[in-house]
């Protein structure tokens, strides 16, 4: 990035309002951004795939991150993976067919104290049991 060029904590915020806007980042969206603050398009395409709540593709209705650090792998974080798998019918990168759900894993959503964690959308949902899976999605469609 040029002298000239936003930094990346600059471009951040950008990102996040125009994802905001239309659900994901379309490359029109982010050459448009590019041409606006004076950054390549290279550097904005690079913020906007380094940060996992940001999204280069359509995303589902409703956004499913399943924590996949330490914490919640100690306490069976692969069960609620395997789980949301076998009830969505995805796999974690993918959205249902009906665009209800996009299945995600992430690092840290900051409820390590509540692990194994998930966030739907903008819902912190912890303590997770493969048998909770199927009334938390419930409440979402």
């Amino acid at each position: 990035m040029t002298q000239k060029t936003k930094t990346t904590k600059e471009i951040l915020p950008l990102l996040q309002e125009a994802q905001q806007q239309t659900g994901f980042l379309s490359d029109k969206a982010m050459a448009k951004l590019a041409d606006e603050i004076g950054a390549t398009k290279s550097d904005v395409y690079g913020v906007a795939t380094f940060y996992s709540f940001l999204s280069v593709k359509p995303l589902g209705r409703n956004v499913i991150r399943i924590c996949r650090t330490l914490p919640c792998h100690i306490k069976n974080g692969q069960a609620i993976i395997d789980s949301l798998t076998k009830a969505l019918g995805i796999k974690p990168g993918e959205t249902t067919a009906d665009g209800k759900f996009t299945f995600t894993l992430t690092n840290c959503i900051g409820a390590c104290d509540k692990a194994p964690a998930m966030l739907i959308n903008e819902d912190v949902h912890g303590d997770l049991t493969p048998e909770k899976i199927a009334g938390i999605l419930k409440a979402y469609k």
